[in-house]
């Protein structure tokens, strides 16, 4: 059963793929949006396909992303640090270095 499930999405992208049409509309696209492979580079009669939508993946989105996912890492990490030196299972020497 959980096969059947996972197989649903896979037969439903599938069925857009090899759908070769010209696009005559603008920034529309016969294939769906989480659909991003494309199988088809050119026609049965030997045409090339024009190239597909590029979806654009601007600084902002990546910034969004990875500034977050960063600070609570930091967090996660200073927190465990904090934990190991107060149950003395880590703790850093001091060095002097007074040569």
């Amino acid at each position: 059963m959980a096969t059947t499930i996972l197989r649903l999405p896979l037969r439903l992208s599938s069925r857009n793929t090899g759908i070769v049409t010209r696009n005559t509309s603008l920034k529309t696209s016969t294939t769906s949006r989480t659909t991003q492979s494309r199988t088809m580079v050119s026609t049965s009669s030997g045409a090339i396909l024009p190239k597909p939508e590029k979806t654009p993946f601007g600084l902002i989105r990546m910034t969004v992303v990875v500034v977050p996912f960063l600070y609570v890492g930091t967090l996660i990490s200073k927190n465990f640090a904090a934990l190991l030196e107060e149950h003395d299972i880590f703790v850093p020497e001091d060095d002097d270095d007074d040569d």
